[in-house]
């Protein structure tokens, strides 16, 4: 490990009881999205005492921030994404109060460098498990100017180049007219009918698409009483794929069985999405790969190798517009499982603590690298450049 390094990994320890504090606390106060106030508060005050300039309730949404540190001279704009919303019932089951927490330690443990370049961001995007605000972040120029984006989260296992699934939430409405279910059902449509139609065809498009396409649906609404005729009736649908190129020919084969479903029994149907839409994670593979030789130099060896995420995240938004990476870090003995009670727990204890220091260090031994290597960065924005350019 050179100089520098020695001296980011001493500024990180130095730090991380503080920095662990502030994960504790947001982990024992789990807050659901948009709703992330004492999180939020927490990592805004942590950043400001270390010196970052922070303008709170950007993008109009009260719990996100921008945290900001420039550096003595020109140089790469680094950010560092910062989650903290909690599940319902289980809390910090994802473990984002490392998140929020580890992203904030790695920022601040790079500000302490007189050498320093550039600028240094902290984003910090609230509501990751619900509506997924690094979607507002993305259009609201939040990104614009940024040269690298990246974060960790816990999972089971080290991988440091991971691929997700493209992400489209289509809600569908039918719509017939309500009748007598026995009196008089030759005068009404039955919307509800529609719908089962619609998941029969659902059901046989699922045989004809690629094994990696996943369409998963319920019904929200469905009538209001056995003896009258439906209606109306509404469903939800995620529909993901690997690629939004595939995921977008999907969407429209579904709304196309949605139409003939509809038909079969004269209802009208209407479709709208009911989340943003996720893009599939385009991890940089020179920044993963400077990530890894950082957490090789850090003595981690149990290194997985890259992986394709059956869920959909919003980061993948953002890595189609900065060059990006979203790399898993191991909470501890490989058997946890996020998104759980017992992964909560794990996240509050030594292991978490742990695991907030290790995820600081490599983050900002990466944004050291990529701010202090013109043809690392060069290398970076071609490969970034490539992939989207597809």
């Amino acid at each position: 490990m050179d100089a520098i390094k020695a001296f980011f990994r001493d500024q990180a320890q130095r730090l991380s009881r503080e920095v662990w504090e502030v994960a504790r606390q947001i982990g024992e106060r789990p807050e659901l999205g948009y709703k992330e106030y004492f999180a939020s508060a927490s990592l805004c005050s942590l950043l400001t005492k270390h010196g970052f300039k922070v303008d709170c309730g950007i993008a109009g949404m009260e719990t996100a921030f921008l945290a900001k540190f420039k550096g003595k001279r020109p140089g790469p704009t680094i950010a560092y994404l910062a989650e903290y919303d909690a599940l319902p019932v289980i809390g910090h089951g994802c473990g984002h109060n490392l998140i929020g927490a580890a992203s904030a330690g790695a920022a601040i443990t790079l500000s302490k460098s007189l050498e320093l370049g550039g600028e240094i961001l902290v984003i910090g995007a609230p509501a990751e498990e619900t509506s997924g605000a690094k979607v507002t972040l993305v259009e609201k120029g939040v990104f614009e100017n940024v040269d690298v984006a990246m974060m960790f989260h816990p999972g089971s296992q080290n991988v440091p180049v991971i691929s997700s699934l493209a992400l489209d939430a289509l809600e569908f409405t039918f719509h017939g007219r309500s009748a007598h279910a026995v009196a008089a059902s030759n005068f009404g449509i039955n919307a509800l009918d529609a719908m089962i139609n619609f998941f029969v065809g659902i059901n046989a498009l699922k045989k004809q698409v690629p094994h990696d396409v996943k369409i998963n649906g319920i019904i929200t609404e469905g009538g209001t009483a056995p003896n009258i005729i439906p209606e109306r009736a509404v469903s939800q649908f995620y529909l993901r794929a690997r690629k939004r190129k595939d995921l977008d020919d999907l969407r429209e084969k579904v709304i196309r069985c949605a139409e003939g479903a509809a038909s079969m029994v004269s209802a009208k149907m209407t479709w709208k999405k009911f989340e943003f839409s996720y893009d599939e994670m385009l991890t940089n593979l020179s920044l993963a790969e400077c990530f890894t030789r950082n957490l090789e130099e850090m003595g981690i060896d149990r290194i997985a190798s890259p992986q394709i995420a059956m869920g959909s995240v919003d980061m993948g938004n953002v890595s189609r517009v900065v060059p990006s990476i979203h790399p898993y870090l191991t909470l501890g003995t490989g058997n946890e499982i996020p998104h759980t009670r017992e992964f909560a727990d794990v996240s509050l204890s030594s292991n978490g603590e742990s695991l907030v220091l290790l995820a600081m260090q490599a983050l900002a031994f990466t944004g050291w690298d990529v701010s202090s290597n013109k043809k690392l960065l060069q290398q970076i924005k071609r490969e970034f450049s490539s992939l989207t350019h597809r």
